[in-house]
């Protein structure tokens, strides 16, 4: 995977590298004096007593200052102050959606190694839909749901917590937690203590048997709290007078979808009446990320992490945001009443953590797993170019081409991810060139307007790419997972249904609405500051690594971050 790895030493980054390189030389000094660790003989080797990973689902990074002044001091405010920021973390992949997102945090990889190319994929060989992190080998753990019939082993590679259980022979603990399954499992790894995830049908915080038989007893007396029913009989409305939200488009636009069951996308929203018998509803209003908040806390204090001999790791995905982005779109009034009450519930996580063990002894890192795109009927309306793609008109179409083209039959098995999985069997049975047909659907998709560029898997396969769009389509390849045609869209423009003007945003893309995130690290030896050098997601677990003196995953092709932070 040379390719990557070319990429991520932009000319910038070479810039910063030679002035470190010649500062350590010389001596030379910019600004702040700089500190070199050096390890003693005779004392230990210094780590932080825990490390906390946050990343919060759908954050596009302008959502650090778009509220900036309704923010308190001790949440977003502190994070960015007191710690150092990466103002120009991007991710290296299309396409750009939550689990890929997730696992390349924590493996440091991309999804042309770690295997993990979107939520799901089309497996060709049973022609059926794979879910990121399935496993019917298993069974739930804490409802009679199939909510549990998930595990880690998807996932190709190791992540930066299976490493730091491997470098402590297990003597870490690890534990993952979060709304959607794939942002518990995924970053928790492989060998974690325990991942956990939220239960629609009970209103519970559940596992697999790939991790246990039956939940801690902490897992099951919070349960027992049944604090879903609390959170769903409290009306939703703002934190603030509403007058005040300045920075959000009125409360009620053509643009806005609707929670299921109301009539209108207003505050305050009447939770109570709405709510159905199951708590699916919690996820797409600001208790969701309370109710994780809650559960984290709770984690913290049962399973002692911070408190052993050796460094324990707390991954947390707030996934609310993207529920509600994904329903009321960015610029809603309901997104940013999100970020404010998340910004307290982050409050609440740091004094816990510095309360129980000191700043000088976490090391937390805040990111996102992707961004979000401007709903195209609010951009149409201020007269930008945007627009929505039918994912069904592009397949049929490129079905109908090619049935005129080489013959009747069903040639398109598949579109999703952005991807356009041909049938194979039907190729070789008439004797055609793979690529060619590659390559000549490629080049029919790009008539459509949406399509910005379309390339051919094998072209993919056979090339490098250093840098640029194609670069980010190689590395979210993967050769076994993959469709034959992967296409991307004009900026501005996302894959709908049927309707030419929909409600709500979405991702994916390859634009920097998608890719661009918050990256902030707080605690342990990070000295306040920031960059505005280009680094990327991938960068997060090698340094991680390298702080913690234990080896990246194995399929890293990050880099560490260290250098950039003196």
């Amino acid at each position: 995977m040379t390719s990557k790895k070319i990429k991520t030493i932009t000319p910038l980054r070479l810039v910063v590298l030679a002035i470190c390189f010649l500062n350590a030389c010389t001596g030379s000094k910019t600004g702040s004096p700089t500190t070199t660790q050096v390890l003693s003989e005779s004392a230990p080797i210094p780590r932080p007593k825990l490390v906390v990973g946050i990343v919060v689902d759908q954050m596009r990074y302008d959502y650090l200052y778009r509220y900036w002044d309704q923010y308190g001091a001790g949440g977003f405010k502190k994070l960015v102050g007191k710690g150092f920021n990466f103002k120009y973390a991007q991710y290296s992949y299309v396409p750009t959606y939550t689990a890929p997102g997730h696992a390349s945090i924590y493996t440091g990889s991309v999804p042309a190694i770690n295997g993990i190319i979107g939520n799901n994929w089309y497996n060709r060989h049973t022609g059926q839909y794979v879910y990121c992190v399935e496993d019917k080998t298993v069974k739930t753990v804490g409802s009679t749901s199939d909510a549990g019939l998930m595990s880690p082993r998807n996932l190709f590679t190791t992540t930066i917590t299976d490493e730091l259980r491997l470098a402590t022979n297990m003597g870490s603990k690890v534990i993952g937690l979060s709304l959607k399954d794939r942002g518990s499992i995924l970053p928790a790894g492989h060998l974690a203590n325990g991942a956990y995830w939220f239960d629609s049908p009970s209103g519970n915080w559940i596992t697999s048997s790939y991790y246990a038989n039956e939940l801690p007893a902490w897992v099951q007396q919070f349960n027992d709290q049944k604090l879903p029913d609390k959170y769903l009989n409290e009306v939703w409305n703002t934190l603030l007078p509403i007058e005040q939200y300045t920075q959000s488009t009125a409360d009620d636009v053509p643009w806005e979808g609707r929670l299921s069951g109301e009539e209108r996308p207003v505050f305050p929203h009447n939770i109570p009446a709405i709510r159905k018998k199951d708590y699916e509803l919690i996820r797409s209003i600001p208790a969701g990320n309370s109710i994780t908040k809650d559960f984290a806390l709770a984690a913290l204090t049962a399973e002692n992490l911070g408190k052993g001999n050796h460094t324990d790791f707390l991954a947390v995905s707030f996934s609310t945001p993207d529920y509600v982005g994904h329903t009321f779109g960015p610029n809603s009034i309901e997104v940013q009443d999100v970020y404010l009450r998340l910004d307290k519930d982050i409050e609440e996580i740091l004094q816990y953590l510095e309360q129980q063990l000191g700043t000088e002894n976490i090391l937390v890192f805040l990111t996102a797993d992707h961004g979000a795109a401007h709903v195209p009927g609010y951009m149409k309306d201020l007269n930008v170019p945007a627009g929505v793609a039918n994912s069904s008109i592009i397949a049929d179409s490129a079905e109908a081409y090619l049935n005129k083209t080489y013959g009747a039959g069903k040639w398109i098995e598949r579109y999703t991810n952005q991807q356009l999985y041909l049938n194979h069997k039907l190729i070789k049975a008439k004797k055609l060139n793979k690529l060619e047909l590659q390559d000549a659907v490629a080049d029919y998709v790009t008539r459509f307007n949406a399509v910005s560029r379309a390339m051919a898997a094998e072209s993919i396969q056979r090339s490098g790419w250093g840098e640029g769009m194609v670069n980010r389509m190689a590395n979210g390849y993967n050769a076994e997972r993959s469709g034959d045609v992967l296409i991307t869209l004009r900026p501005g423009w996302f894959e709908g249904g049927s309707s030419k003007n929909p409600t709500g945003t979405t991702h994916g893309s390859y634009s920097n609405y998608d890719t661009h995130v918050p990256l902030v690290w707080y605690g342990w030896q990070v000295k306040p500051g920031e960059s505005s050098a280009e680094v990327m997601v991938a960068d997060i677990a090698p340094t991680i690594a390298s702080w913690l003196y234990i080896q990246e995953p194995n399929g890293t092709v990050g880099r560490p971050l260290q250098e950039l932070m003196k």
